[in-house]
């Protein structure tokens, strides 16, 4: 089948089953009102009533889910083959309709705009819950599954080469890491491609992650994280914070972990009010913490960036 063929037929299946989306056979929306205006209640609309305010793009575009992988024992990541004219910047996320399932989810790409480039391909690491989006993709989404998603979001980073280098500090909290985790990966890119023009290419500064969670176990991508810090270690640096570890950390890890929070002293340390840009993206007291202390250290207020899922 062509790949064009193969397109046509997912939208038109999507659009057949799918009681989430009846304007699905127009791809081009208006925007989440026109979604939201045929939703039944007030608790189908939560994704995107919060979000009503955020950028969206205007295609819905067809996707298929190719792979399903348990990256923890209660986050699935999802591999979805998608649309060729399909693109997002790190740090987005998409709208996901799922064909039979009235609410519409909500979730951050945990892959890089390269990897899309590469194999035409997004990764979603989702968290189990009761909510609807959620519940489908622990309990019915399998290989072959097709969905509908459209990106979303004013939280990236996207710089051009022109753009002066700026120091990244990314801070995330459990499944927070999502976006966070896409812009080092993408940060990574443009770093190789720099190597390759010798350096023509990107201003490319720093990034130093800070990464909290209960234990190791609920740690999304350590090894990954590690391997792409190890692979520019004059460029990328992480920390990686455990509140509540019962056992011992793996010998691997331990140069990596620090047991508690955040500290006031870790991030002064990676605080340069000239040049330091942070993501911040977790629950709700966390960020609200955390900006507060980068406010102390005269990082100014727009140089400070989070993702509001609440």
């Amino acid at each position: 089948m062509s790949v064009r063929c193969f397109w046509s037929s997912t939208a038109r299946s999507f659009t057949r089953s799918s009681p989430a989306a009846p304007g699905l056979l127009c791809w081009r929306l208006l925007g989440p009102s026109s979604v939201t205006r045929n939703m039944s209640s007030e608790r189908q609309m939560d994704h995107l009533e919060k979000t009503s305010s955020n950028y969206r793009q205007n295609a819905l575009y067809p996707a298929q889910v190719c792979g399903i992988m348990d990256e923890s024992e209660m986050v699935k990541r999802v591999r979805i083959a998608v649309h060729p004219d399909f693109s997002f910047k790190a740090g987005q996320w998409v709208d996901f309709f799922i064909p039979g399932v009235e609410t519409v989810g909500g979730f951050s790409m945990c892959s890089s705009p390269g990897l899309l480039q590469r194999e035409g391909i997004v990764e979603l690491a989702v968290k189990y819950t009761k909510h609807p989006p959620a519940h489908w993709i622990h309990t019915m989404c399998a290989v072959g599954s097709r969905v509908a998603m459209r990106v979303g979001g004013d939280f990236f980073f996207n710089p051009s080469p022109s753009d002066p280098s700026v120091d990244l500090l990314l801070l995330a909290g459990g499944v927070g890491i999502n976006p966070l985790y896409s812009i080092l990966l993408h940060t990574a890119g443009l770093l190789h491609l720099n190597h390759a023009s010798g350096g023509r290419d990107y201003k490319i500064g720093s990034a130093h992650l800070c990464y909290s969670a209960k234990n190791t176990q609920e740690l999304l991508f350590k090894s990954s994280i590690i391997e792409v810090c190890r692979e520019f270690p004059d460029k990328l640096s992480c920390d990686l914070h455990v509140t509540q570890q019962s056992t011992d950390v793996d010998s691997h890890l331990q140069p990596f972990i620090n047991r508690g929070r955040i500290t006031e002293e870790e991030l002064r340390a990676h605080v340069d009010p000239q040049r330091t840009l942070c993501f911040l993206c977790g629950p709700r007291p966390m960020i609200e913490a955390l900006s507060k202390t980068l406010m102390d250290f005269s990082l100014p207020k727009d140089r400070i960036l989070f993702e509001k899922w609440w």
